[in-house]
């Protein structure tokens, strides 16, 4: 029998220590009076109260807590990861808890605040000329440096505990419980890896609730269409809203439990930012403008056939981190286009 070595029970201690300093995520009530009156709730998980500001906290540590006790990971060993963006800055936060090297390996196109962040953590960004480029040169700087490929791709559907132990699903049902309708219609996630519709879906089935998965994908992400074919060799040109959509099916995308997809053009993601951003009164980020289209969607929907019920999804994390891009209207009508006429449209949902 091998002996864990107590360099690996401090490690597990640590992360374990950093969990419970940390609350659990606030779930925000939308007070939207056109849905509210006809019985349908929104409801938002807040995300970005994580110490790393963002959902992929939550992914971090579990894939930290994986390859340790898979015993990847020892006293020493090199983190590498394929992420230009929060899973990345998450990760290095983990590695610098646990004394690790960190290495975040990202397109040469990574915004200059992304990397300031990484290397706030702690970590070192390794820059390939692609998106395309960045799973084999990540593979490689392991090699090189005899460490770990942490492969958020891969593992993130099945790091997490689906069944339970205070996920991220477990926390939403929980918290549910003292609303008007406690049990949601649906969840509203976006997908990157596809680590938390898995976790979600896998959650709900297990405890047998009367639950839909929806996943609200970005213009250019593959998943929607790979959701409806099944074809997993499926390419994309890739998402413009950041952390959301892949440009080829990821394996921990598990489409079976997805029970529906909602396909949301760019303008439209960042009309509902910007909308929701109002609404709360501070700052999200474009990912959470997508979630927010499919949730009015959904919504919409339950209104037209006279239903009643909750609709819940994720605040992914802060606006402020996309203050240079996202949330700045020259960079948007540059790079994104004219948002005015979905932002009207959105108004007009709501009410």
């Amino acid at each position: 029998m091998t002996t864990p070595s107590p360099w690996l029970h401090e490690a597990i201690a640590r992360i374990e220590a950093d969990y419970q300093r940390s609350a659990d995520t606030h779930l925000i009530p939308l007070r939207l009076p056109g849905f509210a009156a006809q019985g349908i709730d929104l409801y938002l998980k807040d995300e970005s109260t994580h110490p790393t500001g963002s959902l992929k906290h939550r992914l971090a540590r579990s894939l930290f807590l994986y390859a340790l006790c898979n015993g990847w990971v020892r006293e020493g060993s090199t983190i590498v990861e394929a992420s230009s963006g929060s899973t990345a800055v998450s990760e290095a936060y983990f590695a610098r808890l646990l004394g690790l090297p960190f290495v975040a390996v990202m397109p040469r196109s990574t915004s200059a605040e992304k990397v300031a962040l990484i290397e706030f953590h702690g970590g070192r960004c390794h820059f390939v000329d692609s998106a395309a480029e960045v799973y084999d040169a990540a593979r490689t700087v392991a090699q090189q440096t005899g460490g770990h490929y942490m492969d958020q791709f891969t593992y993130a559907e099945r790091a997490t505990d689906w069944r339970g132990n205070n996920n991220i699903a477990e926390s939403m049902f929980t918290q549910m419980q003292r609303e008007r309708h406690p049990v949601p219609r649906w969840i509203v996630v976006g997908a990157g890896t596809g680590g938390t519709s898995a976790t979600i879906g896998r959650y709900i089935r297990y405890q047998r609730h009367a639950t839909g998965v929806c996943v609200a994908d970005p213009a250019g992400s593959v998943f929607a269409e790979y959701h409806r074919t099944g074809d997993a060799q499926l390419t994309a040109p890739g998402s413009r809203i950041e952390g959301i959509g892949r440009p080829r099916v990821e394996p921990s995308f598990v489409r079976t439990l997805v029970d529906r997809m909602v396909c949301v053009p760019d303008v439209e993601s960042v009309a509902a930012m910007r909308v929701l951003s109002r609404l709360l009164g501070r700052r999200v980020g474009p990912s959470t403008g997508t979630n927010f289209v499919a949730m009015v969607a959904l919504a919409h929907e339950m209104r037209t056939r006279g239903e009643q019920g909750s609709i819940l999804s994720l605040l992914c994390d802060a606006g402020e981190r996309y203050l240079p891009t996202y949330h700045d209207p020259d960079w948007v009508a540059r790079c994104m286009g004219d948002c005015s006429a979905a932002e009207a449209q959105l108004l007009q949902a709501l009410a």
